[in-house]
């Protein structure tokens, strides 16, 4: 991995704002971030590049929750709960990560993809306010649930895992979508260090890449979370929407040509 050229390490940090903005603001950067890492190093192990995006994708959503929760202000009594059920599932997923052949990411990702966009714009008023679907026990076991089974996902896989745990936040439990993405970003922030718990003793972290990506996806975190504060859910669910278009059709490509190849 030395040799990696300073154009290529340029992209990828532009790679990594931009995944900051957008993991801030709807969750879903490491669909930016992690296909950047497969296409500047195609020879690594699917275990490198998950474990090299973890690191990365940490600075970003230890800024970004950090603001969030500090200007939405969200429920905890919900919010940690889900972190650290997402924090357990993280940790098996990422055990098991090294396990999943390359080949299986994109139909994965791309199959949930489709559900979660079909089902958002299915429903125009979605997230607009929190109007809660459960109160009491029900609600902290779905929220507990919810956050376990995304943060397996997280640590298996990982792509899109904010956008998903927003969605779930929404759409299952009834939030609105500005406070989901606050509570969406501590739950990943638990994801992406249960991974890092796993991956650093592996060795499998590529540092200097990371790093460098990390740093932008900081700023990047911290400007998406400001920006989704001043523009409210109405621009939350626009940029989703957007989000998880534009990556049916990038990831669908990628399958076409992995089936037709």
């Amino acid at each position: 991995m030395d040799d990696v050229s300073l154009v290529t390490v340029v992209l990828l940090v532009v790679a990594g704002f931009a995944a900051g903005w957008i993991d801030a603001v709807v969750g879903g950067g490491g669909l930016v971030q992690l296909p950047s890492l497969m296409v500047a190093f195609p020879g690594a192990a699917p275990v490198q590049l998950l474990a090299t995006n973890k690191l990365a994708s940490i600075c970003g959503t230890s800024t970004s929750s950090v603001t969030l929760i500090r200007r939405v202000r969200p429920d905890m009594r919900t919010a940690i709960p889900l972190a650290l059920l997402a924090f357990a599932g993280s940790l098996l997923g990422a055990l098991i990560a090294s396990q999943i052949p390359r080949s299986a990411f994109n139909p994965i990702i791309l199959f949930v993809l489709v559900a979660v966009g079909a089902y958002t714009l299915a429903r125009p008023g979605l997230g607009e306010v929190t109007q809660l679907k459960w109160d009491g026990r029900r609600h902290y076991a779905i929220a507990g649930l919810t956050g376990f089974s995304i943060g397996l996902y997280d640590g298996a896989l990982g792509p899109g895992t904010g956008s998903f745990f927003v969605f779930a936040l929404v759409g299952l439990l009834g939030y609105g979508f500005l406070e989901a993405s606050a509570k969406a970003k501590l739950a990943n922030f638990a994801t992406n260090l249960a991974s890092l718990v796993i991956f650093v003793p592996q060795g499998a972290v590529l540092w200097g890449i990371g790093l460098a990506m990390g740093a932008a996806n900081l700023v990047g975190g911290y400007v998406g979370a400001r920006t989704a504060v001043a523009k409210g859910a109405g621009f939350i669910r626009v940029v989703f929407v957007v989000v998880v278009s534009a990556f049916i059709l990038r990831i669908g490509y990628d399958v076409v040509n992995q089936l037709v190849g």
